[in-house]
């Protein structure tokens, strides 16, 4: 294997641009704003000017949002970052406005051919959702979202003597020793407690900043705000609301189902929160590695073989050291795959500690990173820039289709059959809390001045509507309530949630397709995601080999399947 050197070359920034002010980078808004276009070859060199500064740009702010997030305690790297928001982004929106503005009123804008109907409609898009009184309040949301990260990374518990982090507390949660389960389980959730009231708070700032961004766009709500704000395309609000009801007709009495078998191989009373976790056949844990080089290595071999070059993408980051993978006291929780658009080679992030659900988020991530490097070549910016959609398809296909080689983690049949049944049972398990968390933001914004009570109580309703009833959550409601605030996106991303269950369908599809024609099912996933975003979300589903569809009919079909690939197992 070679280390991947594929740094874009600056032709019109200058090498050695080290970027501590506005006024570091206002002369080359300021060519861009002037520089006279006669023809269009001169606008086709402009935007590619255009999209190496914001590369560049991007990249800084990425380096320093992944620095603080791998260190949250240096408050060097927070204050860095926040510099950036406050004082050099706001000054960027205001002139990047200017330079949308000149775009579309070049007279050669409409010659460009039909590769820029995306930069076309992301455009107008844009334009039309602008206003200068909003850049002040993006500034102050980016700050605060970040406040979500400080607090979640300190948050730790002690058990037997020993300090840990919640996500790595997590995996007593699979002990066999039912009392140890519960004990560790009342541990989190009231660790949680401490800090809800400080979240339940910064969520209400939140919205209300979010609120008034939207108010002074013109939009009676966020919801419809955000849904333009994400070029959502293809698909309307109401479609998006079908599918929330669809996922719960059809996938919660799967959800229920699964649930009961595992009461019944338990052979408890009831099933309880703690319960869901452990292995059915109360087996000891799946321990399929020890340390985050393991992790990395054999992530390697695995992508090796389901195609050479995605194991090089994989170890290009090794030798690079874009890889951040242990769990540590202080590092923000969550992962997360970077993509760095001047270095043209992505960030992993995550907070591994030796378990199942460690695997399948490097899968998840890695196929983040490989969707990252077969991009890289797209000469604008606008193209690598992925909606989720498109980005989650990668990322959980590759966590189905990697499958095929899990025995790299698991060396006998029985623990390889346990992981992937895991797996599998996920792929329908979240279909419902994608579903709950995301109709639940509808909820948040079309009711800003809600009280927290009245929230924590349509959060419980939601919960109930999508959650199995199965479970028995009699002592633990309260903790129940406050559930929503272990999702992330929620603060830091609002609205990027329902895109995992349309891409969740889509990678189903894939791997249907893998399993029939593993050559076949590859290249088309690797055409698919060399596309980026150069052409239509539909179009790229189809050049995948599959559909862009999220009905009723469809969903049933793609559970069948996966139902029927549990049962094999």
């Amino acid at each position: 294997m070679e280390i991947i050197n594929s740094k874009i070359k600056r032709q019109f920034i200058s090498g050695n641009l080290k970027i501590k002010e506005w006024s570091d980078l206002a002369p080359f808004f300021l060519n861009l704003e002037n520089r006279e276009i006669t023809n269009k070859s001169d606008l086709e060199k402009w935007l590619t000017d255009k999209s190496e500064l914001d590369a560049i740009l991007e990249e800084e702010l990425a380096w320093r949002y992944i620095k603080s997030n791998c260190d949250t305690t240096n408050k060097e790297l927070t204050n860095n970052l926040e510099y950036f928001i406050e004082n050099i982004d706001p000054e960027i929106a205001k002139k990047s406005n200017v330079l949308d503005k000149k775009l579309s009123n070049c007279e050669f804008f409409n010659d460009l051919d039909e590769r820029f109907l995306i930069v076309k409609r992301e455009l107008k898009n844009k334009l039309e959702l602008y206003r200068e009184e909003n850049v002040a309040i993006f500034s102050e949301l980016q700050k605060e979202e970040q406040e979500y990260g400080a607090i979640a990374a300190q948050m730790t518990i002690v058990y037997k003597g020993e300090t840990l982090t919640l996500h790595k507390a997590t995996n007593f949660l699979k002990d066999t020793n039912r009392e140890v389960r519960a004990e560790v389980y009342n541990l989190i959730n009231n660790r949680r407690l401490q800090d809800s009231d400080a979240l339940n708070n910064l969520l209400s700032k939140l919205i209300e900043k979010r609120n008034k961004i939207s108010i002074n766009a013109g939009f009676t709500n966020y919801r419809d705000y955000m849904h333009k704000a994400l070029n959502r395309f293809d698909y309307s609000v109401f479609d998006v609301i079908n599918f929330q009801n669809t996922i719960q007709k059809t996938v919660t009495p799967i959800i229920e189902k699964i649930h009961k078998k595992r009461l019944g191989k338990l052979k408890y009373e009831n099933l309880k929160p703690y319960d869901l976790d452990v292995d059915i056949d109360l087996k000891q844990p799946l321990k399929p590695f020890e340390t985050a080089l393991e992790l990395t290595d054999k992530t390697i071999e695995i992508f090796g073989k389901l195609n050479p070059k995605f194991g090089n993408f994989i170890y290009t980051m090794k030798q690079l050291g874009y890889l951040d993978l242990d769990a540590r006291e202080g590092k923000a929780p969550g992962g997360f795959n970077y993509p760095l658009y001047e270095s043209n080679v992505p960030f992993i992030f995550t907070n591994a500690t030796g378990n199942l659900r460690d695997v399948e988020t490097m899968m998840h991530e890695g196929g983040h990173a490989v969707h990252s490097f077969l991009s890289k070549d797209l000469n604008l910016i606008e193209f690598k820039n992925l909606p989720s959609e498109v980005a989650e398809l990668a990322s959980m296909s590759m966590e189905l289709i990697s499958m095929e080689y899990w025995n790299v983690f698991f060396n006998n049949e029985e623990d390889l059959k346990r992981a992937k049944l895991s797996q599998l049972e996920g792929v329908i398990s979240v279909l419902p809390w994608v579903a709950t968390v995301d109709k639940f933001q509808h909820w948040l914004y079309l009711n800003p001045n809600h009280t927290v009570e009245e929230r924590n109580a349509e959060w419980t309703k939601i919960f109930n509507e999508f959650g199995s009833s199965v479970i028995d959550w009699s002592e633990f409601e309260h903790f129940k309530s406050n559930s929503w605030q272990k999702q992330l996106h929620i603060f830091e991303v609002p609205f990027y949630y329902i895109e995992y269950a349309i891409s969740q369908l889509g990678a189903i599809a894939i791997w249907r397709n893998f399993k029939q024609n593993k050559q076949s099912a590859l290249k088309n996933y690797e055409n698919a995601l060399k596309l980026g975003y150069s052409v239509t979300i539909p179009e790229i589903y189809k050049t995948a080999g599959i559909e862009f569809n999220f009905s009723e009919k469809y969903i049933k079909e793609l559970m069948q399947f996966v139902e029927t690939e549990i049962e094999k197992l």
